[in-house]
């Protein structure tokens, strides 16, 4: 029993962590704080000194990974600032009516349509998209942020441009598509689950979603017009991450996102004049703006001080025996993705566990079935996170209440780590 409570010991100062960080966000002390409160009380029960975490941060904020992310985010805002301003995303809903006449489909169409565009922050895109959607509809607004947020994600275990995807096969050394192969069915379970919680009858009712008279005509080529600083976004972003990857590795993939982004901003200033250069200084003075940036900064240095303070690896060490492969392949996952609320983060601080373990007990053929199972539970977490960036900057958007939006997400996400299971006693 008191070996027990010993290995329990450091999952239960991450659970305090978290408990301090949503009693933050509960009493309204900000988002920004209240991560940075939980790394700060994390860092504390690791060891770590104030100097030692203040340091942890300061190196957090000199990264590229920082660095690029703050950029992406920053233009997505300009560009979704500028449509909306301009009146284009409205212009886009209206163009598209004639295609969309479902409201359901509607809703998730574009927070899907996003989704493609791998990007940190890429809820925040689509949110306006999903508002102007919802024009004319009596749906909440943590009803809309959760439709937002998880349609926006249904891609991530097939879609190969994602980072977590990339990393897992170079950490694995296999290919791709042996990956993608078993991972698909998230995508269709994220679509079934999503609709099931967040769109049926009965949880949007038709008096919900009643909406005006719809255009009965059918443009293309006002589609195209109205949708180009998206496609520009999109279709840039994969192909300059596509050119990096294959003639450029050395180049961080951000790049190729963030020069797309700025691309299309310059597209749609150029299709709405009228914007002018005192849009831009309007939207950098926003607090809006800085306020996210605050989070990111928030998030990282979260993120930063768990690496100093070795929180996964004491998880890990603690974890040993019998539990070992368990704890690898679905609880550490699961506990980093929810900490870090990135797919990087599982990935990277566990997978190396999982695959030195499969190596240990000789189950190398083992190997895509627990990566499979690793992937779901982790990318659970991820979802589950009340600090996944995405979550954060959708429920603030929508300025809805972060608690309540959250629950929300708890039986999806439920069904979506069962179905991952049954994936991988399927393959084994």
């Amino acid at each position: 029993m008191e070996s027990l409570i010993i290995k329990l010991v450091p999952f239960l100062k991450v659970l305090f962590a978290f408990v301090l960080m949503l009693a933050g966000m509960r009493f309204k002390v900000g988002l920004g704080l209240s991560i940075l409160a939980g790394s700060l009380a994390m860092a504390f029960m690791f060891g770590l000194g104030p100097i030692q975490w203040a340091e942890a941060g300061a190196v957090a904020l000199i990264q590229d990974k920082f660095i690029y992310l703050t950029a992406i985010v920053g233009l997505i805002l300009i560009l979704s600032d500028a449509m909306e301003r301009a009146g284009q995303s409205k212009r886009l809903m209206e163009s598209l009516s004639g295609f969309l006449t479902s409201p359901r489909l509607r809703l998730m169409f574009f927070p899907a349509l996003i989704g493609l565009l791998p990007m940190p922050g890429g809820a925040v895109f689509s949110a306006p998209m999903v508002k102007t959607a919802a024009e004319g509809m009596t749906i909440k607004n943590r009803d809309m942020a959760v439709i937002n947020y998880w349609f926006r994600h249904i891609w991530e275990l097939f879609w190969p441009l994602y980072p977590g995807i990339i990393l897992t096969v170079a950490l694995a050394d296999i290919q791709i598509i042996d990956l993608i192969a078993y991972t698909w069915p998230g995508t269709p379970i994220m679509l079934v689950a999503g609709w099931f919680f967040f769109l049926r009858p009965g949880v949007l009712d038709t008096k919900d979603l009643a909406m005006g008279p719809l255009p009965t005509t059918r443009s293309k080529s006002a589609a195209f017009k109205e949708g180009l600083p998206l496609l520009v976004a999109i279709v840039g972003a994969i192909g300059l991450e596509g050119a990096i990857a294959a003639f450029m590795p050395s180049i961080p993939f951000e790049l190729g996102v963030i020069v797309a982004l700025a691309l299309s901003v310059v597209c749609v200033m150029v299709q709405n004049t009228q914007l002018g250069l005192k849009f831009l200084k309007d939207v950098l003075s926003k607090k809006s703006l800085w306020s996210m940036v605050f989070v990111i900064v928030a998030i990282f240095v979260f993120k930063d001080v768990m690496l100093a303070a070795g929180v996964v690896e004491e998880m890990a060490r603690v974890a040993g025996g019998g539990a070992a492969l368990f704890a690898s392949a679905v609880f550490l996952p699961f506990l980093v993705g929810m900490v870090a609320g990135i797919n990087v983060a599982f990935v990277g601080a566990t997978f190396p566990l999982l695959l030195g373990i499969l190596s240990s007990l000789g189950m190398q053929d083992q190997t895509i079935p627990y990566l499979v199972l690793a992937t779901f539970a982790g990318f659970t977490g991820v979802m589950i996170s009340p600090i996944h960036i995405c979550f954060i900057l959708t429920c603030q958007y929508f300025n809805c209440d972060l608690g309540r939006t959250w629950r929300k997400l708890v039986g999806p996400c439920l069904v979506f780590l069962l179905s991952g299971i049954g994936v991988f006693w399927f393959l084994v």
